[in-house]
């Protein structure tokens, strides 16, 4: 049977790559310091691969009828989009897929009643390029990216995602060769509103709450709480990717997260940072 060695979600928000040299030099030292721990703590897990969720950005799907969860099934993925390059200000990189572990989690997907969507050719922005870039930065651990419907309404609802997190994990369990080491990752949020009326807020009383929450390892409070009315409230169009967490938290059952790094990044347009599960 595999094993979930690790479960991390950390914001992605491409300012920590391209203009993080317009925050507070503090802040900018405290950011670099997290993301680098997470990746410490990654690399130190040795995974043989990453099953990754994180919103699409419209990039890959139509805005009428996207999957709410598409698996990537591709052996190799390039990144980032074209468009996205001078604005992430990362350098071009390739990492493989696990083309193996992508099909199980359709197949076992499907037989569970989670009906997963499949792509061999997937874009990627900043939801893959940034936390690549802080957690693998040699590109060196394949990655199964599951691109998520995290803004177009009908959302999937909190309870939904939780319970993807949980088929995945079942699946890596009782359907992955043994001493398969995986990793599983959320990244998205934290409170943000991408090109909208609090586009240059950060809402750091609900960035503190929600992590709390994870901090308790109290699941049903968090599906009662967190709700995506909640996450809209502290900034719409954004702050509802934390549903990657939701579903990241799906895996972990009553684990509590420890908070790596947070910080009210106005000057990044998003509340940034990350937590991580320990799954010994």
């Amino acid at each position: 049977m595999g094993e979930i060695v690790l479960t991390i979600a950390l914001a992605h928000a491409p300012g920590l790559t391209g203009w993080l040299d317009q925050a507070p030099q503090d802040q900018q030292q405290r950011l670099r310091d997290g993301y680098q721990e997470m990746g410490r703590i990654v690399r130190a897990a040795k995974p043989d691969t990453i099953i990754g969720l994180a919103n699409d950005h419209i990039l890959n799907f139509q805005f009428d009828n996207p999957p709410n969860f598409c698996i990537g099934t591709a052996d190799i993925w390039h990144g980032p989009a074209p468009w996205f390059k001078d604005w992430l200000n990362v350098p071009d990189y390739t990492v493989k897929g696990n083309r193996d572990l992508a099909h199980t989690l359709v197949r076992e997907g499907d037989r569970a009643g989670v009906r997963f969507a499949y792509s061999d050719s997937l874009l990627f922005d900043d939801n893959w390029s940034v936390p690549l870039f802080y957690l693998t930065p040699d590109h060196d651990v394949p990655l199964v990216p599951i691109h998520m419907n995290c803004i177009l309404p009908p959302l999937p609802t909190p309870a939904e995602c939780f319970r993807v997190g949980e088929v995945i994990a079942e699946i890596v369990r009782t359907r992955r060769p043994a001493r398969e080491r995986i990793i599983l990752m959320a990244t998205g949020g934290l409170s943000h509103d991408p090109g909208g009326p609090a586009y240059f807020n950060v809402d750091e009383a609900f960035d503190r709450w929600f992590l709390s929450l994870l901090e308790e390892g109290n699941p049903q409070r968090v599906l009662k709480e967190a709700t995506i009315e909640r996450m809209k409230q502290a900034g719409d169009g954004g702050t509802s990717e934390l549903l990657a967490w939701i579903a990241a938290m799906g895996a972990v059952g009553g684990r509590r997260a420890r908070t790596i790094c947070y910080e009210p990044a106005v000057e990044l347009r998003c509340g940034m940072g990350g937590v991580v599960w320990e799954m010994a």
